[in-house]
Formats: structure tokens, C-alpha cells, sequence
């Protein structure tokens, strides 16, 4: 790390927009939170990593499938809200629960990671305001509109629009969210739903884990009229690592797979989810039963068609492209870590940030420039959201948990 890396973050530590870990503790170890003081090479992240990498805030994503039935979901969501508690809960001199940028800023000073709570999906909300005001009192600080299918009120950007952005409903949650400091995020919705939530914002929206369509054209990414329109109303992107939406080739690669998948007639790959653990199981000992695995009659295939990776030189490329169309004020990371099988070369887990923002400084960023970036800009969107609830459900300056 360089000296000038290390003096940024030693003052304006990476909040990060977007990792699954709750998923994979569920998947991997059946709820169970022990371990993480330590280096666990299954996954991305554990708090030794964390530290490295000059994490000072983590938005834990609480995701659950978006095919599950809606009131399923919403258990299901509520479960990984718990594992974030518990999770704080068994490491009380490294995490904390936080609320506000204010209790972040506390935490840090205390030497603390700030944690917050990100639901991926507003099948989580089982089209109820109730359980949306629910989840926020229980500190969900903002909900993704969809996850990859759509809801009855919104659209997805995996499948073609059906509502054509936002319905009636769709309109009255985002205004509901706002009104009680929930942010909008609109990673996953499709381009109309962006716009339609653009129209009807009033407080900052985010993209927690999004990349730039312009460098990568993938239907993840954010599209440059999007871009454009982000500091009009004060939002953040948090550019995503993910591999398949930060580098062509490797997006080309997955379009090639998918199509092999489908002249064979081959179901699309199952998503990473296990059943949570009964009360009367011993939740380290849950099977682990839910990782995909290729079908044998893709081996020929896959092995004349190796996959290509990803760089950070490539995330860098879509860092500079947010900053060129939206400004250095509207910019973020959401790295996706222990959300997604790959990783670019360079990054491979929440140790990895200081080699990003050393490429960015050799780029020519100013150590204020990547201030924002890491942390300035997310913080002021969470102040502002703050500013904007007319009825908060959390109190904002509660002690952490």
C-alpha cells in the first residue's frame, strides 16, 4: 500500500455498498459465525481481510432467491437479518450494527467496522408497506427495488419490462421508503425502472453494486443516460467487481455458455441457497448442498472454451467511466464479495481495495478524490436520506449493536 493509499484510508475508510456473506454463512455453514477472526480461505471475507483492506463500514446484503414465494422471502430475509446481528454480536471489538452516518463515524472512531443492512430484493417486502416499515425498524438502511426477477410493481433487468418501469405500487413504496430514510437502490432494475424511480425520488438514490454499460455491455450495468442523471439527484454508483459485468470478454464468454446451456437443452444453473438450519440440528454440521455444478455435458465445451478473467485494471476502467459521465461526486464500490463464484485478477477479496485505489492514484486521482469515493460521497447520501425522512423508524443516534 502506499503511503499516500494508506493516508486515505486511514481517514476516510471504504464503506462498501454491497457483500453477501450472510448468504454464504447460511450456505456454508448453516448460520454458524465462528471462524471469521481468522483467515477462512472459503470465503472472501473475514475481519483480518476486512482490516486490510481499509473497510470502515459494510453494507451486509440480507439476499434471499427472488423466485422464492413472497412470504417465504420475507422469513427468509428475516433470518439473514439475524445472522448480521449475531454475527456483530460474536465479534462486538470488530463490528457493529449502525444505523446512521453518524453512529458509522462513531464506530470508527472506536476502531470498530460499521455494519448495515442492505435487503437485495423488494420480493422481500411481500408488497407490503407494513413489513418494509418492519425491516427499516429493524435496521435495513436500503431495499434493491428487484433481484434478477421481476416483482408485481417493478422491473427487473433480467427479464423484459412487463410494467414498464414502476406501477402505482411501485411509486408509492419508493415514496414510503424515502419518507421513512430507507434508501432506493436500483442495482438489478431495469433502465425504465432507473428512470421511473428517478422521476419519483425526492432524496438520493444508490446503485449498490453496479457497473458502466458504456465499457461493458451488460444488462446489470448502468447505461450512460442513467449516469447522467445521477447528480441531479444526488445519488452514488457503486461500481461492482464482478467479473462478467466489468470485462467484455468475460460477459462475451457467459452469453457463449448460456447459449451452449440452451442448445442442449440444459436448465439454467439453480440458485446458491440452502434451507437454514432446524432448531434442533447442529448448524455447523448443515450439508452443504446448494453450490451449482456444471452439468458433465458441458465438460467438452468448457474445455475448449476456457473462461476468461477479469482485472482490476478493468474495474478501474468503469471507476474512471462513473466519474467521467456522473462526477466525482456520485461514485462508489460495491464489490460483490462472496456474492459471486469469480473474481478479477487483483481483487480477490475485501483485502484487495488499497491495490485498487493504488491504481487510481497512479491514474492520477488526488487523495481527495478517492476520499469520496471510499467513503465521503455514500456518507453524504446516508445523511441526506436522513435529512429527508419525515418519519424515521430507527433512532439515529442509537448506540451501536
Amino acid at each position: 500500500m502506499t503511503a499516500d493509499v494508506a493516508q486515505v484510508l486511514s481517514t476516510a475508510p471504504v464503506i462498501d455498498g454491497h457483500n453477501d456473506l450472510p448468504m454464504q454463512l447460511r450456505a456454508r455453514n448453516g448460520y454458524a459465525v465462528a471462524g471469521l477472526a481468522g483467515h477462512r480461505p472459503d470465503l472472501h471475507t473475514d475481519i483480518p481481510r476486512l482490516r486490510a483492506g481499509g473497510v470502515g463500514g459494510q453494507f451486509w446484503s440480507v439476499y434471499v432467491p427472488s423466485d422464492l414465494p413472497e412470504p417465504d422471502a420475507v422469513v427468509a430475509t428475516l433470518e439473514q437479518i439475524d445472522a448480521v446481528y449475531r454475527l456483530a454480536a460474536a465479534y462486538p471489538a470488530d463490528l457493529a450494527v449502525v444505523h446512521s452516518a453518524a453512529a458509522l463515524e462513531r464506530v470508527w472512531r472506536d476502531g470498530r467496522i460499521g455494519s448495515l443492512i442492505g435487503a437485495e430484493g423488494g420480493h422481500s417486502l411481500a408488497t407490503s408497506l407494513g413489513v418494509l416499515r418492519c425491516l427499516a425498524r429493524l435496521g435495513v438502511r436500503y431495499v434493491t427495488l428487484t433481484h434478477n426477477h421481476h416483482t408485481s410493481w417493478a422491473d427487473s433487468a433480467a427479464q423484459q419490462p412487463a410494467v414498464g418501469g414502476l406501477d402505482d405500487a411501485g411509486r408509492a413504496i419508493v415514496r414510503e421508503m424515502q419518507r421513512i430514510g430507507v434508501m432506493v437502490d436500483l442495482a438489478h432494475v431495469a433502465p425504465v425502472t432507473m428512470h421511473a424511480a428517478l422521476d419519483v425520488a425526492t432524496a438520493p438514490v444508490i446503485f449498490s453494486h453496479s457497473s458502466c454499460r458504456a465499457v461493458t455491455d451488460h444488462r446489470r450495468n448502468v447505461p450512460d443516460e442513467v449516469l447522467r442523471r445521477v447528480p441531479g439527484n444526488g445519488g452514488v454508483v457503486q461500481v461492482t467487481f464482478v467479473p462478467s459485468f466489468v470485462s467484455a470478454e468475460v460477459a462475451g464468454w457467459h452469453r457463449a455458455y448460456q447459449k451452449e446451456k440452451e442448445r442442449l437443452g440444459l436448465p439454467d444453473d439453480p440458485a446458491q441457497w440452502c434451507r437454514a438450519p432446524r432448531p434442533d440440528e447442529d448448524p455447523a454440521a448443515t450439508p452443504v448442498a446448494c453450490q451449482p455444478v456444471p452439468d458433465p455435458r458441458l465438460a467438452g465445451w468448457l474445455a475448449a472454451n476456457p473462461r476468461p478473467s477479469a482485472t482490476l485494471a478493468q474495474v478501474a476502467d468503469h471507476v474512471e467511466h462513473a466519474r467521467e459521465v456522473a462526477g466525482v461526486d456520485h461514485i462508489g464500490l460495491g464489490g460483490d464479495f462472496d456474492g459471486t463464484e469469480e473474481v478479477p485478477l487483483g481483487l480477490a477479496d475485501v483485502a484487495g481495495y488499497p491495490a485498487l485505489l493504488t491504481e487510481l492514484a497512479g491514474r492520477g486521482w488526488s487523495d481527495a478524490d478517492l476520499a469520496k469515493l471510499t467513503c465521503r460521497n455514500v456518507l453524504r447520501v446516508l445523511r441526506d436520506t436522513e435529512d429527508a425522512a419525515t418519519e424515521p423508524l430507527w433512532p439515529p443516534d442509537a448506540p451501536a449493536r
